[in-house]
């Protein structure tokens, strides 16, 4: 074998290490941002929005916008399923960079506590991961949602995972296009599987109970 063969066989095994090391640390890179630090920083928007939101009237009544723009609160979500300490500010609209800041509402549908379908996604993985444990939740379980001036109890009454195309689940009544609303529901529209987008997880409730803001938290039945 000549040198300057050999030369070249030693060069292009080196490049191609190189190359290998490169991508693996753009790999790692690409991963930490979205295990880390999308994380770390929904948190932080997570934060600042229910500071600003908390900051009460006299009445003890949060502040959320009467008109939001894509990105300002709705309402806050506490779901025991995910813990007692388990809360997120649902934000207007569905597009990336909402979701960035935490679940959206889905523009068109019916506001909290309204006659309709109060319709909702969130991410499962990266970006806080709200419902990350979305398939934990069982029929019967209890959902707090937050607002201006009452606290809305909605109970959990089935939970489905369908196609992505499923976009009758953002009827007035979910699955029934057309169907003129006599209740009040919220459906929780997250991916499924977890790091996947192939289908969709999907939780269905009614809203069973609703109290002044004025009278304080309700109490919520606790999972079993």
């Amino acid at each position: 074998m000549s040198t300057t063969f050999r030369n070249l066989i030693t060069n292009t095994v080196r490049l191609a290490a190189e190359l290998a090391l490169t991508a693996g640390f753009v790999l790692l890179l690409f991963a930490f941002y979205l295990l880390v630090w999308t994380g770390h920083r929904n948190a932080a928007v997570q934060a600042d929005l229910l500071a600003e939101i908390r900051t009460t009237d006299s009445n003890g009544k949060i502040q959320l916008p009467a008109k939001p723009s894509n990105g300002d609160g709705v309402a806050i979500m506490h779901i025991p399923r995910f813990g007692d300490d388990w809360e997120q500010v649902i934000v207007e609209g569905t597009e990336n960079e909402d979701l960035m800041k935490g679940p959206g509402h889905f523009k068109g549908t019916a506001m909290p506590g309204k006659k309709g379908n109060f319709a909702i996604a969130g991410h499962r993985a990266t970006h806080g991961e709200p419902f990350a444990k979305v398939e934990e939740i069982e029929v019967g379980d209890e959902i707090l949602v937050e607002t201006n001036d009452e606290w809305l109890v909605y109970t959990v009454a089935w939970t489905q995972i369908v196609p992505p195309t499923a976009m009758s689940l953002l009827e007035p009544v979910p699955g029934y296009p057309g169907k003129k609303a006599k209740q009040r529901q919220m459906t929780i529209i997250t991916c499924h599987p977890r790091w996947g987008s192939t289908e969709r997880y999907v939780v269905g409730t009614q809203l069973t109970k609703r109290v002044a803001a004025e009278a304080g938290r309700p109490e919520l039945k606790q999972p079993a």
